[in-house]
């Protein structure tokens, strides 16, 4: 005769069929190695480029190429650093920036994508589905497509070389609209916006005071899309000064020197790739936490 902790177990291994809902530790132990196959597959681009900022010059182009490094060297980056620290506008102004621009687009977008997807979740207003089925459709339209449409708004708004033309474009994301959207929709009840509103709350209060704190994952996976987005960004065919130009374009034209540069372009890509990476272990759960509410696998 069994012992109710072993019933429960046993319950717990099958479902109400009788049949078993768990895999085998075989099924298990494939999965976990398929997922480390994955893992590392995905990550090999970040070991290479790791890589190949340590190595020296001679290692760069030896043939065949070689994955692994074998005298690793930090040359590359005292390079960069001295390239970095001889032009005639301070690297200190390339920095501040790109962390203006990356901070004040991110706050942008997090802003107004949270408050048109609160409109479109739970608004009472005509013609939401129209206008949500059309923000879907500007999901298949990347950056490159929209490249020219953008100078010309930006030209005729005179925001063309000034910080507004790199901050302005990167507000306005489908990406961020839809994935709010989604996750206000699920995760708020209706039943609490109507409780705020009979007790007198205005929709900027109701947006903000009760709307804003449940979704706090999905913001904050906006957040990580949008800087990882922005940061890399170079907005070259906006910004013409180069007292205005982001980090990314100062490390492009040190790299644009030759062949003889290539490890200081390895190094500055590193560099660029450390604060992306930082803001997403930090935030990682909350990443898949809004994706499972949102709908996308």
């Amino acid at each position: 005769m069994r012992t109710p902790v072993q019933s429960l177990r046993r319950i717990g291994r099958r479902g109400r069929t009788g049949r078993r809902v768990t895999r085998s530790l075989g099924g298990d132990t494939g999965v976990l190695l398929l997922l480390v196959l994955v893992g590392a597959f995905m990550g090999l681009p970040f070991v290479y480029a790791i890589m190949q900022s340590l190595k020296p010059m001679e290692e760069l182009f030896i043939f065949p190429p070689r994955f692994f490094v074998r005298s690793p060297t930090i040359e590359n980056f005292y390079l960069l650093t001295q390239y970095a620290g001889n032009t005639w506008v301070p690297f200190s102004r390339y920095l501040f920036n790109s962390l203006f621009v990356t901070v004040t687009a991110t706050a942008g977008q997090v802003l107004l994508c949270s408050m048109g997807a609160y409109v479109l979740a739970k608004g009472r207003i005509r013609g939401r589905k129209t206008v949500f089925a059309i923000v879907v459709t500007t999901l298949l339209f990347a950056y490159d497509v929209t490249a020219i449409p953008n100078y010309v708004i930006m030209s005729g708004l005179r925001l063309v070389n000034t910080y507004g033309a790199l901050v302005v474009p990167a507000i306005a994301v489908p990406l961020g609209l839809f994935l709010m959207k989604q996750f206000i929709e699920s995760s708020v009840p209706d039943a609490l916006l109507e409780s705020a509103r009979v007790d007198g709350a205005p929709p900027l209060r109701i947006w903000w005071s009760v709307v804003m704190p449940m979704v706090k994952p999905a913001w904050l996976t906006l957040i990580i899309f949008s800087f990882q987005s922005i940061w890399g960004r170079e907005g070259l065919e906006y910004i013409y000064n180069e007292a205005l130009k982001v980090l990314p374009t100062m490390f492009r034209q040190i790299s644009a020197g030759g062949i003889s540069r290539a490890g200081i372009a390895a190094a500055s890509a590193v560099v660029l790739m450390v604060p992306p990476i930082i803001t997403f272990i930090l935030s990682q759960s909350r990443v898949v936490e809004t994706m499972a509410h949102s709908g996308i696998k």
